[in-house]
């Protein structure tokens, strides 16, 4: 058991911190701001299990997912060609070559190298920016969870207000959907450019994301 603690410990920390901030933090939260929100428009309040599949729940997760999915997809694609002169999340701008950039030796794998490397071919090619894509799927999927949770929301309060529903694409062409996307893209855009560029003159020892803390500020990468 501790040798799993001691192998897994970072994903199981951050793992246990989404399953707390979400089940625990903002479930309940959520659960009891909807339910004002329903109070004051003369609606009864709902269990809490019902909250957990209502349009409010998905609406606001998938929301946030969305932006968080889109921001490593960004950030790995990016990193792969553009370059940050001293930041330890940037490769080298000087050297022709990164490790990152090896290509397997065709018909001669690493010993225990996955099976696409072994396989070759297309199953190769796509494994070779598996990490991208899976990211980019995530964010697609939170992206159309976001529309889907959006429009009931929407939709409940136009009919509040006797204004007209709309269909789930419907949604996707108003302003407030966009808005509920762009304020969260642009704070994701914020963190990763923020952390580039701070890592070109600040440190934490002991993180891989960081510089050495005796690196000069031009040293680019965190080897």
């Amino acid at each position: 058991m501790r040798r799993i603690f001691r192998e897994n410990g970072l994903s199981i920390a951050l793992f246990s911190m989404f399953f707390l901030t979400l089940l625990i933090g903002q479930t309940w939260t959520g659960y009891r701001e909807n339910n004002h929100n329903r109070e004051d428009h003369g609606l009864s309040a709902i269990s809490y299990p019902a909250y957990l599949v209502s349009d409010h729940f998905l609406e606001a997760t998938a929301e946030n997912w969305e932006s968080e999915f889109l921001q490593m997809f960004v950030f790995i694609v990016l990193t792969a060609f553009l370059y940050q002169k001293g930041s330890a999340e940037s490769k080298d701008p000087d050297k022709k070559e990164e490790t990152v950039d090896r290509e397997p030796k065709p018909g001669r794998p690493k010993k225990n190298a996955p099976w696409p490397v072994r396989k070759g071919g297309f199953v190769l090619k796509v494994y070779e920016n598996s990490l991208s894509l899976a990211m980019l799927l995530l964010f697609l999927l939170s992206f159309l969870m976001h529309a889907l949770g959006g429009k009931g929301e929407y939709n409940q309060d136009q009919l509040l207000h006797g204004g007209e529903q709309v269909t789930m694409l419907g949604y996707m062409g108003t302003s407030r959907f966009w808005f509920e996307s762009l304020q969260n893209w642009q704070s994701e855009f914020l963190a990763i450019g923020s952390m580039v560029v701070l890592t070109i003159w600040l440190r934490q020892k002991g993180s891989p994301e960081s510089k050495p803390v005796d690196s000069p500020h031009s040293q680019t990468g965190s080897d």
